[in-house]
């Protein structure tokens, strides 16, 4: 056959099936890529938890990092594809690629290993930044599959060495693309539509601002929920794939769900969660995040919404996704890294709550002049009553209070339309809440580690300290009769009263020893057990806030430190590594009561941290955990740990106590892990402690496991 006699077609279809080829390897590449990334943010902030304390604050700095890298990263393909050639980009980003290699697997490099207090946001940023050096683009499914596939079935090791294999595929496969571009004949880029204006200023400016108000709201709702159970991946993925997904619904062709409904949506879903943080009726974990993270991804669509209406023509895409980023790196800086500097409670949520409803289409003033100056007196007026209330706290009565607030919230509703007003009522609500509800004479202290506040109840007899939603501290300070409480010593409440499980192990212990006990307690809060130390004793602190270390040395909040112990040694530092200096051997009674609100830092419940608490301490030690959460179930997670170290475990959740004729005390769970039975003294012979057996059906948990699902399934079932 001549070449005449060719068929035409036949060129077609090779040149079809080559760029079906360059098609599948390029899509193969692209989501291992953002399967890598979005793997391996949860996986390297999980690896750096331990030097913090298990903080929630740890992955709102991991946020603005990797916020700032996806900037870098626009950029670095602006800058590829507009100054470099087809076959020169490839070249030189697999030059990249293979310098990423040499990082491989992931890890913390030595040095790195304590952060210096007070530069803790810093010094982790530059610890993300070393890490990242083998990262790239990321994706909603592996996010989604890492708190669920991923943690809870595979080992911390061995998915830095899976994430590694898949790095070196994505090389493979990135080699390949170029390859194939290689050989691909250059063309000329689709014309694009020359007359299109260009961006405005005010353009750029919505751009950023859209992005910046949905990337802050990310941060403030990740570290609302992780507060209040633990600083975990699943917890963070969850309102970071809502984030994402936002993106995926907002610029689809066809959007899923259509932007008019989210607009419809979006009031009175802040209405009722606003109705939620003030009126406080739902108890249960789950309903609770369902509320918050469900007006999280309303708002969210509803800014990238606006996004995608508002998005240029194709020539000028480039710019409109750096603006993007921009934003969100300016959104989670504000919030993540700024915030906790200017503000001494988490003021940024409600204040990012009435920014996302600005961003509702239709932000004008009235035309009218004299609704105009309606709003702005409006507006005056709440700034003014926000001032009084600031300046002269007033207690208020809970019935009229919620009365006043459901009308406010009612006038809300009616002013959904116009963006200004509507959302002038709800910061207005939810900041005259807080300045309300802050008891008169509160004081807030806010840190990396959280928001600390010192409260007095309202019938002046007690002190109280709370970190997050829970006590911590809290002595009587006045007597039912008005008179001043003794402090000599001061009466141990919450969880250590005369007849506690802890105050019945420091007994135990002490019996068993029969002379000068040496003890060690991780977590100050108060400092009352400093009040368990006998003349002779030896008693060491272990805590990680600098703020809970003032707090618990100034005589006028709490003066057990100052009665009982003034020079008590309180080391400085996560206990993980700062136990470790102290030396083997010597300890009789190790105390573990380290969280913070109800989040847990999980480092110190693994086999390695039981296996350094045993180290420490004497043979016939004992090491006492306070478990005690309204979320997880820990008990057996103890029981594991202790017998992986070859220990046996007791546990006390119940006692002789009527808590309501005796304020402040509590019945907590508390778990003792000891070489046999003998060594827990009276302990093992009492009715109020029972063995604990390790389930056979749980995984122990490690540095590279743990199970926060299956801790909160326990619970629920409870």
């Amino acid at each position: 056959m001549g070449t005449s006699d060719r068929p035409v077609s036949e060129p077609t279809q090779g040149a079809t099936s080559g760029r079906a080829l360059l098609l599948a390897t390029f899509t193969a590449a692209i989501i291992l890529s953002a399967a890598l990334l979005f793997m391996v943010q949860p996986m390297f902030t999980k690896l750096v938890l331990p030097r913090f304390g298990g903080a929630p604050a740890v992955w709102s700095v991991a946020i603005v990092f990797f916020q700032t890298a996806l900037l870098a990263g626009y950029a670095y393909a602006h800058w590829l594809t507009r100054y470099a050639s087809g076959r020169l980009s490839v070249a030189l980003h697999l030059v990249v690629m293979l310098a990423a290699v040499f990082a491989l697997p992931p890890a913390i490099a030595s040095g790195w290993e304590r952060p210096p207090a007070g530069t803790e946001p810093l010094w982790l940023i530059a610890l993300f930044a070393f890490l990242y050096a083998a990262s790239n683009i990321g994706s909603f499914l592996a996010l989604v599959s890492y708190p669920t596939l991923v943690e809870p079935f595979v080992r911390l090791g061995d998915q830095a060495w899976f994430w590694s294999a898949g790095f070196c595929l994505l090389l493979v496969l990135l080699i390949a693309c170029g390859v194939l571009l290689w050989r691909s004949p250059d063309t000329a880029s689709v014309a694009d539509d020359v007359t299109s204006a260009p961006p405005t200023s005010k353009d750029l400016a919505f751009w950023v601002a859209l992005a910046a108000v949905p990337a802050g709201l990310l941060v403030a709702v990740t570290a609302h929920i992780s507060t209040d159970v633990a600083a975990v991946p699943m917890l963070w993925v969850l309102p970071l794939a809502l984030y994402l997904l936002t993106y995926v619904i907002a610029f689809a062709r066809r959007p899923v769900i259509p932007h008019w409904l989210v607009v419809a949506l979006q009031p009175p879903s802040v209405v009722a969660l606003v109705a939620v943080i003030i009126f406080d009726p739902l108890k249960t974990i789950i309903s609770i995040l369902a509320v918050h993270l469900a007006v999280f991804f309303v708002n969210a669509l509803m800014c990238h919404g606006e996004l995608a209406r508002r998005r240029p023509p194709a020539r000028y895409l480039t710019v409109f996704y750096v603006c993007i980023s921009a934003g969100g790196v300016i959104g989670g800086v504000a919030t993540g890294l700024i915030a906790p500097h200017v503000f001494n409670w988490l003021a940024e949520y409600p204040l990012l709550i009435a920014l996302a409803v600005l961003c509702r289409p239709g932000l004008v003033l009235p035309v009218d002049r004299s609704r105009r100056y309606m709003l702005f007196g409006g507006i005056a007026a709440g700034v003014g009553v926000l001032l009084v209330c600031v300046v002269y706290p007033v207690a208020v009565d809970a019935i009229p209070y919620n009365w006043a607030v459901g009308t406010l919230l009612a006038a809300a509703v009616l002013l959904w339309r116009p963006p200004l007003p509507f959302a002038a009522v709800i910061a207005f609500v939810l900041l005259v809440n807080h300045t309300i509800v802050e008891q008169v004479g509160a004081m807030s202290v806010r840190s990396f580690f959280g928001v600390s506040k010192v409260v007095e109840t309202a019938d002046g007899q007690f002190r109280l300290l709370q970190h997050g939603t829970t006590l911590h501290g809290g002595q009587r300070i006045r007597e039912p009769n008005g008179e001043l409480a003794a402090i000599d010593p001061p009466e141990p409440l919450l969880y250590y009263w005369d007849g506690s499980a802890i105050a019945q192990a420091f007994e135990a212990v002490r019996a068993r020893v029969d002379g000068p006990v040496r003890f060690a307690v991780i977590g100050l809060g108060a400092g009352a057990l400093a009040c368990r130390a006998a003349p002779h004793d030896t008693v060491h602190y272990y805590e990680i806030d600098p703020a809970i270390v003032r707090i618990a040395r100034d005589p006028y909040l709490f003066s057990f430190l100052w009665v009982c112990r003034p020079a008590v040694p309180i080391i400085l530092g996560d206990a993980r590594l700062t136990l470790v200096d102290a030396s083997d051997g010597s300890y009789d009674l190790i105390v573990v009561d380290a969280f913070s609100s109800d989040a847990i830092p999980i480092h110190l419940l693994t086999r390695e941290a039981m296996a350094l608490y045993l180290k420490k301490l004497t043979p016939r030690g004992m090491v006492v955990m306070h478990v005690s959460n309204r979320h997880l179930e820990l008990a057996s997670v103890v029981a594991g740990i202790a017998a992986a170290n070859g220990r046996v475990t007791l546990v006390s959740d119940e006692a002789e106590l009527d808590e309501a004729a005796n304020p402040y005390k509590f019945v907590g769970t508390v778990a003792a892990v000891a070489r046999d039975e003998q060594d827990f003294g009276a302990l093992a012979h009492s009715r109020d402690w029972m063995l604990e057996p390790p389930d056979p059906n749980q995984w122990v948990w490690t540095d590279d496991y743990c199970n926060i699902v299956g801790a909160v399934i326990r619970k629920f079932n409870e």
